[in-house]
């Protein structure tokens, strides 16, 4: 049995993690013509805006300019493709992959990294966007809403996903530095599970939201803590245990991919697919010219 002090001290990690989350986050000058600023809604990255794992799509662009060994690149590969095939998180392997490849940038200069993570997020994840998502993030900032990310990858990456979709900023996981300089340590542990909704709660309290207003997407079960947080969860490409448990308290279940689960739902026509996928395109080539100007 685990007492009331020992379930604290397993807790800590993520509480350190979802703070220093939630303080590490910049706002994206990003317009909201009538602003609502008690709501604001959540979205995970990995399968629920991006499709696979975000941290193994910089891991293998990295790898292509030689920060990792070949074994290393078979290593992220074989991780990409299980979570593709399953269609849900494991909580070792994000973990495990957060860490080797902040690792593996110990040393580097955080502008450098940055830098590299554009160049890598207009090389191969763009493409790998889900547009319906982004048009769902989009209708909240009409609202007035802000709009976070919340993922395990590297706050960095994170944050240019969603400065590239024009969003608010980004939460995710947080590593050390020094001089502007990556150790290779993290602060806390990785921002996933419990950590994430630790992030939430410190966002919602420094930025001054109420929760019951808010709304948050999600994949995994894994982030039911956070989509539980929320008065507006939403399971996106639900993983199976988070799709009973939607079905279960009644929440909105959206499923974007294709195949045989996305045919009993309905694609979108031909028509609507392209203005989906145009509001990506806008998004991004608004945030590359506000980067040369």
């Amino acid at each position: 049995m685990t007492s009331g002090a020992d379930a604290a001290g397993a807790l800590a990690p993520a509480v350190v993690a979802g703070q220093a989350a939630a303080a590490a986050a910049d706002v994206e000058a990003v317009l909201l013509v009538d602003p609502d600023l008690t709501a604001a809604a959540f979205f995970d990255i990995d399968n629920t805006v991006v499709r696979g794992a975000s941290v193994f799509h910089l891991a293998m662009g990295l790898a292509k300019r030689r920060f990792f060994s070949t074994s290393d690149v078979a290593g992220f590969a074989w991780d990409q493709v299980k979570f593709r095939l399953s269609g849900s998180e494991n909580a070792g392997d994000m973990v495990d992959a957060t860490e080797v490849a902040l690792s593996f940038v110990a040393g580097h200069e955080v502008t450098e990294v940055v830098q590299l993570g554009r160049e890598i997020f207009d090389e191969r994840i763009v493409g790998k966007v889900y547009p319906q998502t982004v048009a769902l993030a989009r209708g909240h900032l009409d609202a007035g809403q802000r709009v976070w990310l919340v993922s395990a990858p590297p706050v960095e990456l994170a944050t240019i996903i969603a400065k590239r979709l024009g969003l608010t900023g980004a939460l995710g996981t947080v590593s050390e530095t020094s001089g502007g300089v990556y150790t290779g340590r993290l602060v806390g542990r990785p921002l996933h599970g419990p950590a994430k909704a630790e992030a939430v709660r410190a966002l919602a309290q420094r930025e001054g939201l109420d929760l019951a207003r808010c709304a948050a997407y999600s994949d995994s079960s894994n982030d039911i803590p956070m989509l539980s947080l929320v008065g507006h969860p939403v399971a996106i490409n639900p993983d199976k245990r988070l799709r009973q448990h939607a079905r279960d308290l009644g929440w909105r279940i959206n499923d974007y991919r294709t195949g045989r689960k996305a045919a009993k739902i309905g694609l979108p026509s031909a028509a609507a697919a392209g203005a989906l996928a145009g509001i990506v395109v806008t998004a991004v080539a608004a945030d590359r010219r506000r980067r040369t100007h």
